[in-house]
């Protein structure tokens, strides 16, 4: 990965001068990131597993890849990104103005978003559910026990949503510490000024890996609450930007199906699976139909990973967090991951 992966450019393209690029002559998202030569995306920056800067300062993560899979496609650069640090209540927004071209920031796919805030969802990278997490010593076993409890939630959320439901159904209430970015949340939860983290439970395991001085003093309660299909979201209106993304992502999904990897991929070109090869780009003629050549899921491949690399390092038993597939498995091996045919 080159190194800072361009963040010397972030403060130029965060300028007006990216607003007014937002949309080329002819409104094509793909065609303002072809004439900047990077791929703009918003991202938490404070989540490990999803978004966060390693030693070096580089951004890591599983929507840092997806960032990097489009690059590497329409850009023929996985590197060809500027990561802009959002906010959960700054991210949409990003969006909406032009100052980024996709949300990657663990953002939860909700009817409303998708139909009153101007954008649309791509495909989900992660599926995941709210979970609490309080300090052992607290003596909780379950959620039912933290009425009145200190809750530290970010505005706007679906985790702010998430604990009114529980709450109603549990007939208790929590008094909400309201915090906005995410890393002064956190903080603030294992500083005690909340009794109770409500978080997606990848989240939650992240923070406590990450963050907590001992944590095995830390537990997340039984139960997942709600649904959090997260993934990319991109403007409304341009089909073409969409179908980029949507497949940017189905090509690493399909790729672990076909056991190609970043490793192999060479190798694959000349497996005989048709559909192998039509994804590689050895025949077919699928990159056109994109508005891209014929190697783009090739690089993605090459120089991102399969799904299954890409959560390996960043989720499972190549990461600190250690977690389980589960529902980002495969589909034939029960998880909710399958991509449509190469055809």
């Amino acid at each position: 990965m080159k190194k800072l992966m361009r963040n010397s450019i972030i403060g130029a393209l965060a300028s007006g001068a990216l607003v007014s690029t937002a949309a080329a002559e002819d409104g094509s998202t793909a065609a303002s990131v072809k004439s900047k030569g990077v791929v703009s995306c918003a991202a938490n920056g404070g989540r490990q597993g999803m978004s966060s800067l390693d030693s070096q300062g580089n951004w890591v993560g599983l929507d840092v890849d997806t960032c990097r899979a489009v690059a590497a496609a329409v850009l023929g650069d996985s590197d060809a990104i500027n990561m802009v640090k959002a906010t959960t209540q700054t991210r949409f927004p990003m969006l909406q103005t032009g100052e980024v071209d996709i949300v990657t920031a663990n953002a939860t796919w909700t009817l409303s978003r998708d139909a009153e805030l101007g954008l649309d969802f791509t495909v989900t990278t992660f599926y995941d559910g709210q979970g609490f997490m309080v300090p052992k010593d607290l003596g909780v076993k379950d959620v039912s026990e933290l009425d009145g409890a200190d809750l530290c939630v970010p505005p706007g959320s679906n985790s702010e949503k998430v604990a009114a439901d529980v709450a109603q159904s549990n007939n208790i209430s929590f008094n909400p510490i309201v915090i906005e970015d995410q890393s002064e949340l956190q903080k603030a939860f294992f500083n005690g000024r909340c009794d109770v983290h409500i978080l997606s439970t990848s989240g939650l395991a992240a923070a406590r890996s990450s963050l907590a001085d001992n944590p095995d003093d830390w537990i997340i309660l039984p139960g997942i609450y709600g649904k959090d299909p997260m993934g990319p979201a991109v403007r409304q209106d341009d089909r073409n930007w969409r179908d980029i993304v949507d497949w940017s992502i189905y090509a690493m999904i399909a790729a672990e199906e076909h056991g190609v990897t970043s490793a192999n991929v060479d190798e694959m070109k000349s497996s005989g699976n048709p559909e192998v090869e039509q994804l590689l780009g050895v025949s077919g003629d699928l990159g056109s139909k994109l508005g891209l050549d014929s190697e783009w899921a090739y690089r993605i491949i090459k120089n991102v990973g399969s799904y299954g690399e890409v959560y390996d390092r960043n989720f499972g038993d190549g990461s600190p967090l250690k977690l389980a597939r589960g529902l980002n498995g495969l589909a034939a091996d029960g998880g909710m991951m399958y991509s449509p045919p190469f055809k």
